[in-house]
């Protein structure tokens, strides 16, 4: 059972969301596309700065509709919400104390989506470094370590998150010695999520219950996009996303990934006089994740069954 009510209306609008994109882009397949997409009725219970305890939040029913969304895709940089997440929970605890290049870090890996900012992360939630090909023994140890960001979320006991995989830095050319190994000879231990399990994490930081009121605020701050400062970089996290079919007047919170076979968005979205909503996308094939006008019309589509409801 999902966190989410599915419900006839939603299911309907989902199914023209669905009908219109496939209409629009008659190559797309059908099983390259994953979405799931949450609508907030009044009273809202998200984007309040952490008004409701946790109890309270995750016992509030949301609506929502999802379209393979238990379906394990690799994320590119959409992961880097996850370790967003687990880094406040080591801070907030105490197992890690903060400083300036972490402080660099966590911001660069969510503004600017760096890779090498990643890393630093990924390294200070494990205490595993990158680097040579290690012998058997060292390198159960380091692979144990390096797990621990999936044992951190398994012990929240969510159902969404019982398919994931989150325990692989992000690459741009990709991975050598010890992290190539750790991959696996066929990738097989690569990063992967679902839109359910991206959805509910991204609800959980929007409710302000992510770690604590006070650090979901902070998270917040980093997903934020400008859409009007969008054409300004050359690659940023709206053009090409879900960012890009939005009204301009909407307010977006998000977290973009892409590579030469992915292109997917995770976000909050927040439109003057419409129902607040989160969507989640995530597009697979060289074919179609080149395509920058695929997500930008699923966002123009779900816009305009908001409206209706």
């Amino acid at each position: 059972m999902t966190f989410f009510l599915q419900d006839e209306q939603l299911k309907n609008q989902g199914d023209r969301i669905l009908q219109a994109t496939w209409a629009k882009f008659p190559q797309l397949p059908q099983d390259s596309l994953a979405l799931t997409w949450i609508v907030y009725d009044s009273p809202v219970p998200v984007n309040t700065g952490g008004a409701l305890s946790p109890n309270a939040f995750w016992n509030y029913q949301v609506r929502g509709f999802s379209y393979r969304g238990d379906e394990r895709i690799y994320p590119a940089s959409v992961v880097k919400l996850f370790y967003l997440v687990a880094i406040h929970e080591w801070l907030e605890n105490g197992l890690v104390q903060t400083s300036g290049e972490l402080e660099r870090a966590i911001r660069d890996m969510m503004v600017d989506s760096s890779n090498d900012a990643t890393s630093l992360v990924v390294d200070v939630l494990s205490g595993t470094t990158s680097g040579p090909e290690l012998p058997p023994g060292p390198f159960e140890t380091w692979k144990s370590q390096r797990n621990i960001v999936n044992r951190y979320f398994q012990s929240l006991g969510w159902e969404e998150i019982e398919k994931i995989n989150v325990n692989q830095k992000t690459w741009c050319e990709g991975p050598y010695g010890r992290e190539r190994m750790y991959l696996g000879e066929m990738m097989q231990n690569r990063n992967m999520l679902t839109t359910n399990a991206t959805a509910r994490l991204l609800h959980s930081i929007v409710g302000g219950v992510a770690v604590s009121s006070e650090r979901s605020q902070a998270m917040m701050s980093l997903l934020q996009r400008d859409l009007n400062l969008a054409t300004d970089v050359e690659e940023n996290q709206v053009t090409g996303f879900l960012g890009a079919g939005l009204p301009d007047n909407a307010q977006l919170w998000s977290k973009a990934g892409w590579t030469s076979q992915v292109r997917n968005d995770a976000a909050y979205i927040e439109i003057p006089g419409q129902q607040p909503f989160l969507l989640v996308v995530f597009v697979e094939g060289r074919a179609h994740c080149q395509n920058q006008q695929l997500l930008p019309f699923v966002s123009q589509q779900v816009v305009r069954e908001v409206g209706d409801l």
